[in-house]
């Protein structure tokens, strides 16, 4: 399948591996984008610490100190679009904030680069562990009012 301008979401995990290996087999692309969306590890803390129930002091990250989660967003990005060039898909590196979800950060891209399709892997969970974490590839599915192409889990 050919498209004009492709998304692949990359998380750096076995899945999205995957993801972009049968992207290279089944897909070209005039322009493909590798997006890894990263989260701020000042709002990481207060997420958990409040799910634990914990209350979160107000804490401005210092200017000057590149936070963590982005140094790494950027380096599982730079791998992602090593692995792009290994499938014959000449890629574009992107990270982007999140400032919702990963899936929303995902569609939200999507929209802003108005592209004609997404790629991303699934996890492939079912039953109570599908209900206990949700599904990032389904939201995308749901939410992303454009085609995606969707790789399954090895087994």
């Amino acid at each position: 399948m050919a498209c004009d301008r492709m998304l692949i979401a990359y998380d750096g995990s076995e899945h999205a591996k995957r993801a972009i290996e049968y992207a290279g087999r089944f897909l070209t692309a005039e322009r493909a984008i590798l997006l890894t969306a990263w989260e701020p590890m000042v709002r990481q803390a207060a997420r958990i610490s409040g799910l634990a129930g914990v209350m979160q002091p107000d804490w401005v990250p210092d200017e000057e100190i590149e936070d963590i989660a982005y140094t790494d967003a950027r380096k599982i990005n730079a791998e992602g679009v090593h692995l792009a060039e290994l499938a014959g898909i000449t890629a574009e590196a992107r990270t982007v904030e999140c400032t919702t979800t990963i899936w929303n950060a995902i569609v939200d891209c999507a929209d802003e680069l108005d592209v004609d399709l997404i790629v991303a892997g699934t996890r492939g969970a079912t039953g109570l562990r599908a209900l206990l974490h949700s599904s990032v590839a389904e939201a995308v599915l749901k939410h992303g009012h454009r085609p995606v192409f969707l790789v399954p889990p090895e087994h």
